[in-house]
Protein backbone atom coordinates (compact mmCIF):
# COMPACT_ATOMS: atom_id res chain seq x y z
CA UNK A 1 0.00 0.00 0.00
CA UNK A 2 1.38 3.35 -0.99
CA UNK A 3 -0.80 6.45 -0.77
CA UNK A 4 -0.91 8.43 -4.01
CA UNK A 5 -2.00 11.80 -2.61
CA UNK A 6 -3.98 13.54 0.10
CA UNK A 7 -7.57 12.79 -0.91
CA UNK A 8 -9.05 15.29 1.52
CA UNK A 9 -8.62 17.05 4.82
CA UNK A 10 -11.57 16.62 7.19
CA UNK A 11 -12.53 19.57 9.36
CA UNK A 12 -15.08 19.24 12.17
CA UNK A 13 -17.46 22.22 12.32
CA UNK A 14 -20.45 23.09 14.45
CA UNK A 15 -22.35 24.44 11.42
CA UNK A 16 -21.61 23.75 7.77
CA UNK A 17 -23.58 26.82 6.73
CA UNK A 18 -21.51 29.11 8.94
CA UNK A 19 -18.18 27.50 8.02
CA UNK A 20 -19.08 27.36 4.33
CA UNK A 21 -19.27 31.16 4.18
CA UNK A 22 -15.60 31.40 5.22
CA UNK A 23 -14.42 28.91 2.58
CA UNK A 24 -16.47 30.58 -0.15
CA UNK A 25 -16.22 34.26 0.74
CA UNK A 26 -12.74 34.47 2.24
CA UNK A 27 -10.88 31.68 0.43
CA UNK A 28 -12.87 31.88 -2.82
CA UNK A 29 -13.53 28.14 -2.95
CA UNK A 30 -16.76 26.65 -4.27
CA UNK A 31 -18.75 24.01 -2.45
CA UNK A 32 -19.35 21.41 -5.15
CA UNK A 33 -21.18 18.78 -3.09
CA UNK A 34 -23.10 18.33 0.14
CA UNK A 35 -24.12 14.94 1.43
CA UNK A 36 -25.45 13.26 4.54
CA UNK A 37 -23.87 9.96 5.60
CA UNK A 38 -26.45 8.53 8.04
CA UNK A 39 -24.39 5.61 9.37
CA UNK A 40 -21.63 8.06 10.36
CA UNK A 41 -24.14 10.59 11.76
CA UNK A 42 -22.62 13.38 9.73
CA UNK A 43 -23.39 15.93 7.04
CA UNK A 44 -20.52 16.86 4.71
CA UNK A 45 -19.61 19.69 2.35
CA UNK A 46 -16.75 19.41 -0.15
CA UNK A 47 -14.45 22.02 -1.70
CA UNK A 48 -11.73 21.32 -4.29
CA UNK A 49 -8.28 22.75 -3.91
CA UNK A 50 -6.19 21.36 -6.77
CA UNK A 51 -6.08 17.56 -6.44
CA UNK A 52 -7.04 17.75 -2.77
CA UNK A 53 -10.42 18.35 -1.22
CA UNK A 54 -11.52 19.97 2.02
CA UNK A 55 -14.39 18.17 3.73
CA UNK A 56 -16.44 20.01 6.33
CA UNK A 57 -18.09 17.65 8.81
CA UNK A 58 -21.16 18.60 10.85
CA UNK A 59 -22.71 16.13 13.27
CA UNK A 60 -26.33 15.15 12.73
CA UNK A 61 -26.53 13.51 16.17
CA UNK A 62 -25.33 14.78 19.56
CA UNK A 63 -23.95 11.28 20.21
CA UNK A 64 -22.19 11.04 16.81
CA UNK A 65 -18.41 10.90 16.48
CA UNK A 66 -18.09 14.48 15.20
CA UNK A 67 -20.21 15.88 18.05
CA UNK A 68 -18.07 13.96 20.55
CA UNK A 69 -14.89 15.20 18.86
CA UNK A 70 -16.05 18.83 19.04
CA UNK A 71 -17.10 18.40 22.69
CA UNK A 72 -13.59 17.10 23.55
CA UNK A 73 -11.36 19.19 21.31
CA UNK A 74 -13.50 21.91 19.75
CA UNK A 75 -13.98 22.51 16.03
CA UNK A 76 -10.96 22.07 13.78
CA UNK A 77 -8.80 19.57 11.98
CA UNK A 78 -10.38 16.14 12.35
CA UNK A 79 -8.52 13.84 9.93
CA UNK A 80 -6.26 13.49 6.92
CA UNK A 81 -7.54 11.16 4.18
CA UNK A 82 -5.03 9.42 1.94
CA UNK A 83 -5.94 8.01 -1.47
CA UNK A 84 -4.94 4.37 -1.87
CA UNK A 85 -5.68 1.82 -4.58
CA UNK A 86 -7.75 -0.40 -2.28
CA UNK A 87 -8.83 0.80 1.18
CA UNK A 88 -9.58 -2.74 2.43
CA UNK A 89 -6.15 -4.03 1.43
CA UNK A 90 -4.48 -0.94 2.89
CA UNK A 91 -6.25 -1.56 6.23
CA UNK A 92 -5.16 -5.21 6.22
CA UNK A 93 -1.57 -4.25 5.44
CA UNK A 94 -1.56 -1.64 8.21
CA UNK A 95 -2.99 -4.17 10.68
CA UNK A 96 -0.34 -6.74 9.72
CA UNK A 97 2.34 -4.21 10.70
CA UNK A 98 0.78 -3.84 14.16
CA UNK A 99 -1.13 -0.61 13.48
CA UNK A 100 -4.27 -0.20 15.56
CA UNK A 101 -7.37 0.20 13.38
CA UNK A 102 -10.72 1.83 13.97
CA UNK A 103 -12.17 0.02 10.94
CA UNK A 104 -11.10 -3.58 10.42
CA UNK A 105 -12.78 -3.63 7.00
CA UNK A 106 -13.49 -0.86 4.51
CA UNK A 107 -16.97 0.68 4.46
CA UNK A 108 -18.84 3.19 2.30
CA UNK A 109 -18.24 6.84 3.01
CA UNK A 110 -19.10 10.17 1.45
CA UNK A 111 -18.79 10.49 -2.32
CA UNK A 112 -19.30 6.72 -2.53
CA UNK A 113 -15.67 6.06 -1.59
CA UNK A 114 -14.52 2.97 0.27
CA UNK A 115 -13.00 4.20 3.53
CA UNK A 116 -11.32 2.98 6.69
CA UNK A 117 -9.66 4.73 9.63
CA UNK A 118 -6.43 4.08 11.49
CA UNK A 119 -6.46 4.83 15.21
CA UNK A 120 -4.64 8.05 16.14
CA UNK A 121 -2.69 6.15 18.84
CA UNK A 122 -0.82 4.38 16.04
CA UNK A 123 -0.28 7.51 13.95
CA UNK A 124 1.28 10.03 16.29
CA UNK A 125 -2.07 11.43 17.40
CA UNK A 126 -3.41 11.97 13.85
CA UNK A 127 -6.61 10.30 12.66
CA UNK A 128 -5.79 8.88 9.22
CA UNK A 129 -8.39 7.67 6.74
CA UNK A 130 -7.72 5.49 3.72
CA UNK A 131 -9.95 6.17 0.69
CA UNK A 132 -10.38 4.30 -2.58
CA UNK A 133 -12.86 4.29 -5.44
Amino acid sequence: MKPTHIEHIGIAVESIETARKFYEQVLGLECYAMEEVPDQKVKTAFFRLGDTKIELLESTDPEGPIAKFIARKGPGLHHIALAVENAGEALAEAASSGTELIDKVARKGAENLNIGFLHPRSAGGVLIEFCSK
